[in-house]
């Protein structure tokens, strides 16, 4: 592909970017770069009633956390701006005085309650719900009655009566549509704001857009823009519809649907890198599985690679991508994602060594929490088999560990190779018991490190606990 090639991303502000959208982010990211192009940002906010500004911070913030880098946009600039669609007003109005000059377009004047009832009664009658030029036409008299009330019309595009629009898919191959199969639809809506038909494909146009990756829910869509491009002289760019991302139900993952926003898993403690290399593959192959930066993934992109199937979110998935950029990230960073909430009970000096300590075990900021719980906080909690299973310890095991902790052997090493003389334990039964009674789990980080995180009063009370707890003269039935 040539360096010349432009891509885009142009979401609607009117919510979170959930993992379907981001995918056709991410997409457009790694087709740019894969091929030396620039990527495009651009905010479609024509819809007053639904678009939020909020919104607009909100897309901006979610992108860049991700770590896509885009080349021009609202917030940067760039030499085809400006780059809302609500600040382009007068681009459009010079469009469509020119597809008005053509003939391409005419005046509707009908409402939409009559449109819906139209299309009710198509359906209802087994017929395609297409407009109707003749049906929409009104008698002269209606038309000045409705302007005088206030009325004005929409703009709609004619669709030439014969023919077909073929293009070829990026993803899906040669694609052919029958114009009587589309209808005469909307330009501009009787608002005076453009519809999306209209101002996103005049924008890709006008800033140079040579590639579209979207989803395949906006094929329909595809032969209606290349139509308006032809009519306005302008080329239109490439298009590519990728499957849909669908969820364990099988159902796309929508805003409406209530699916797992960007923003949701980075509040959850999911690491960009993690995300990226999730969405990077569903619905596109790689030859690596390992974890990859944004250079790495786009070395890896390419249209051939991307399915027809629709790709399926795995929640599993994400967890095995989280694991591998937990322990790819940076000391820094990881602290700064663990964050002084689940930070603050650990010492300035252990902090370091800590984080060190749990990298391999954990997946989200509450599980360093839990860990700094049980070290610094309110310490282990044992439930009933875990404390039956403690009891059920040689008698002897905690006093000579206790004892050896104590005359100095504060590290692991020492107090394991004194029980180890004197009970000749090993393995599993020598090291369990141990990190039972002093964290309350049986499983976890690194036993050796422990003893040196565990301040040695902490760490001889524990022992001391279970020793108490286990001498000769106990019953089994009493609580440590």
């Amino acid at each position: 592909m040539s360096s010349s090639s432009r891509t885009r991303f142009a979401p609607s502000p009117t919510g979170r970017l959930h993992l379907g959208n981001v995918r056709t982010a991410l997409f457009n990211f790694l087709f740019a770069r894969s091929c030396g192009g620039a990527f495009v940002l651009r905010i479609e906010d024509t819809d007053e009633e639904r678009s939020r500004e909020d919104a607009v911070a909100a897309i901006l913030a979610d992108l860049d956390w991700l770590g896509l880098d885009w080349d021009e946009g609202p917030d940067r600039g760039g030499e085809c701006g400006p780059y809302r669609q609500s600040w382009r007003s007068t681009i459009y109005d010079d469009q469509l005085e020119r597809l008005e000059r053509t003939g391409h377009v005419y005046p509707c004047w009908r409402t939409s309650g009559e449109l819906k009832a139209f299309r009710r009664a198509c359906i209802a009658s087994g017929k395609p719900p297409i407009y109707e030029r003749d049906w929409a036409r009104l008698p002269e008299d209606e038309i000045e009655r409705r302007a005088e009330a206030g009325a004005k019309p929409a703009l709609r595009f004619r669709v030439p009566d014969t023919g077909s629009v073929q293009f070829d898919d990026l993803v899906r191959g040669p694609q052919t549509f029958g114009l009587t199969d589309i209808g005469d639809f909307v330009v501009r809506r009787s608002d005076g704001t453009p519809a999306f038909f209209f101002g996103n494909a005049v924008d890709d146009a006008l800033m140079g857009i040579s590639h579209v990756f979207r989803g395949e829910d906006h094929l329909s869509n595809t032969p209606r823009q290349i139509l308006l491009l032809r009519a306005m002289g302008m080329e239109p760019p490439r298009y590519g519809h990728l499957p849909l991302v669908v969820g364990d139900d099988g159902a796309p993952l929508s805003k409406r649907s209530g699916a797992t926003s960007l923003a949701d898993l980075r509040d959850d403690g999911i690491l960009p890198a993690a995300v990226a290399n999730l969405v990077a593959r569903l619905g596109h192959a790689c030859d690596r599985g390992d974890l990859m930066d944004m250079e790495g993934l786009a070395s890896q992109f390419s249209v051939a690679r991307i399915g027809r199937a629709p790709a399926r979110f795995d929640p599993i998935q994400l967890e095995h991508w989280q694991s591998l950029a937990i322990q790819a990230t940076s000391d820094v960073v990881l602290t700064a994602w663990a964050g002084e909430a689940a930070l603050g009970l650990v010492p300035a000096a252990s902090r370091a060594a800590f984080m060190h300590w749990v990298r391999p075990n954990v997946q989200r900021p509450d599980d360093v929490a839990r860990w700094a719980d049980i070290l610094y906080g309110e310490g282990p909690r044992f439930d009933p088999d875990t404390i039956e299973e403690l009891r059920a310890v040689d008698g002897r095991f905690f006093r000579i560990a206790l004892r050896a902790a104590g005359e100095g052997g504060h590290s692991l090493a020492e107090v394991s190779a004194a029980v180890k003389a004197v009970l000749g334990v090993k393995g599993r039964a020598l090291f369990r018991p141990l990190r039972l009674a002093l964290t309350g789990a049986g499983a976890g980080p690194e036993l050796g490190p422990l003893f040196d995180l565990l301040p040695v009063t902490t760490l001889l009370s524990r022992l001391g606990r279970w020793a108490e707890g286990t001498s000769d003269s106990e019953t089994n039935d009493q609580n440590p």
